[in-house]
């Protein structure tokens, strides 16, 4: 058996890990919206105001700090005063981008900020720059956020609501170098600087602007982005500025046309999946040097709104709806690539998984009648003591970790990161080795150790996943941990990922 020895400082904390890496994506594709989030007010299904109760109840394990809406690609033909006033009187359309399918907006502007006060999230709006225009967006802000007497503030007020809402968080536009409008670097960036002037702060409510940023590893789009709304950092101009740009990156085994299955893998598969994850490591750093540049006292955030797995759909579900199973292998993508956002909390502000419910790596899968926790929301449950705890250095003893080239890339077979908040370190440990356990030891310096209590997430295989009929397939359970002041021992099994929480003498 491997026995790995990990070194943290109790003493030394590093940047805070924002709750806000923990942020979620609920776009109006397939059934993450309607018959997720959405059931309507005549449903059967137990809901409040037409949100389903037992998806709310669900999510509030996870302390969701903000969730996007309404995309995704759907955000760029999306116009907002369609989904605004009495349901009954709004128009439908055609949802282009994901089935092709009638959307009747019935899930609009209040209905999503009704869901995120239910989840007690902030809400992330993403803004449509594809085919909307400059004045539809500032009109969207002022009838969110704007009280007294205006045009938008009486128009939202007609339609029910008297207070203005407190919305921080809002998106100039989705993947404009794609479905956004197919644009040029350095003409979004432009239009970036418009979009942004008249999206106004109104009334105390200000605005954290998030530019739409590059693909993966396009960098000349990060880097013009540095260029041209670097002199609109945050702060230099109350009217224009932007607070961060984003990132998009999926975990795609195959191409984009054969992506491979979510649970029928071979070990070649599950090997190049989770060194693929760990290539968010590279791109983190890369595009945060070019920030440093333009940016060197890191005042713009990187925002990574969209990340996860991607996989070929359920065979029998609608291709335009990205239904996919997940698998303890998804679980691990999402551990390693906390662990890397852990230690890029210094630049990286916010990150979204795709998405929410029903779609791509969900935290839930439903039916009519019930709802299915997956392996990653067990993920997102195990790590919620890292919000806004302070990022601990974990470095490995006794030379290197243990790797295997895998896709032209090196991959440890343990992944680790550690915080410390409020008196309690908490230790996330991740066994990426398929076939054989992985001892741990870490060697506890700066503080001791007075409690130590461990969790995992394992099965019997890396395809293992929860439905309805076996819903805890792969779910957490405590795991004996040997602990002393100074030090804790704990024996991984195959393809897994464990928590340790540590209480600090003191506390």
């Amino acid at each position: 058996m491997r026995t790995t020895t990990l070194a943290i400082n109790l003493d030394l904390p590093g940047p805070t890990i924002s709750r806000h890496l923990y942020g979620h994506f609920a776009e109006h594709l397939g059934a993450c919206i309607y018959g997720g989030f959405w059931v309507g007010e005549d449903a059967d299904v137990p809901h409040t105001r037409g949100i389903r109760s037992d998806v709310v109840a669900a999510l509030r394990e996870l302390d969701v700090p903000n969730l996007r809406w309404p995309g995704g690609c759907f955000a760029d033909e999306y116009h907002w005063r369609d989904g605004v006033g009495p349901r009954a009187g709004r128009p439908t359309m055609v949802n282009t981008h994901w089935g092709d399918v009638v959307e009747d907006n019935a899930f609009g502007t209040h209905e999503f900020l009704d869901l995120c006060a239910q989840l007690d999230a902030e809400p992330y709006i993403c803004g449509n720059v594809g085919s909307g225009t400059v004045q539809e967006m500032a009109d969207w802000v002022e009838y969110l956020t704007r009280g007294g007497t205006s045009p938008m503030a009486e128009l939202r007020r007609s339609h029910g609501r008297e207070e203005p809402w407190r919305v921080r968080f809002w998106g100039i536009g989705n993947e404009s170098w794609g479905c956004g409008g197919n644009m040029r670097a350095e003409y979004y960036a432009d239009l970036a600087r418009q979009y942004a002037t008249y999206c106004r702060n109104h009334d105390g409510n200000v605005l954290y602007r998030i530019a739409g940023g590059a693909n993966s590893d396009d960098y000349h789009w990060t880097e013009t982005l540095m260029k041209t709304l670097g002199d609109l950092g945050c702060g230099c101009n109350a009217r224009g500025h932007f607070d961060a740009i984003s990132l998009h990156h999926y975990t795609v085994v195959g191409d984009w046309q054969h992506k491979g299955s979510a649970t029928e893998f071979s070990a070649e598969e599950y090997w190049t999946c989770l060194a693929r994850a760990a290539g968010i490591e590279d791109l983190l750093r890369r595009h945060g040097a070019i920030m440093d540049v333009y940016d060197p006292d890191r005042r713009i955030g990187l925002v990574l709104d969209e990340w996860g797995t991607w996989h070929d759909v359920e065979p029998g579900t609608n291709p335009g709806f990205l239904y996919q199973q997940n698998t303890l292998r998804d679980a691990l993508v999402a551990s390693v690539h906390f662990d890397s956002f852990h230690r890029h909390a210094d630049r990286l502000a916010m990150a979204n998984i795709a998405q929410t419910v029903n779609v791509l790596q969900a935290m839930l899968l439903t039916t009519p009648d019930a709802v299915v926790r997956t392996p990653t929301f067990h993920v997102f449950a195990m790590n919620r003591g890292h919000h806004d705890a302070a990022a601990l250095a974990v470095h490995p003893l006794g030379g290197p970790l243990a790797s295997r080239e895998v896709d032209g890339r090196t991959l440890p077979l343990l992944s680790a990161s550690a915080s410390v908040k409020d008196g309690r370190a908490l230790v996330s440990l991740s066994n990426l080795d398929p076939d054989a356990e992985q001892t741990v030891e870490l060697d506890l310096r700066g503080g001791s150790v007075q409690a130590a209590e461990g969790t995992v997430l394992a099965a019997a295989s890396a395809a293992a996943h929860n439905t309805v009929d076996d819903p805890d397939a792969v779910r957490p359970v405590a795991v004996d941990v040997d602990w002393r002041e100074d030090g804790v021992r704990i024996t991984l099994p195959p393809h897994s990922f464990a928590t340790v929480t540590l209480t600090l003498a003191g506390s």
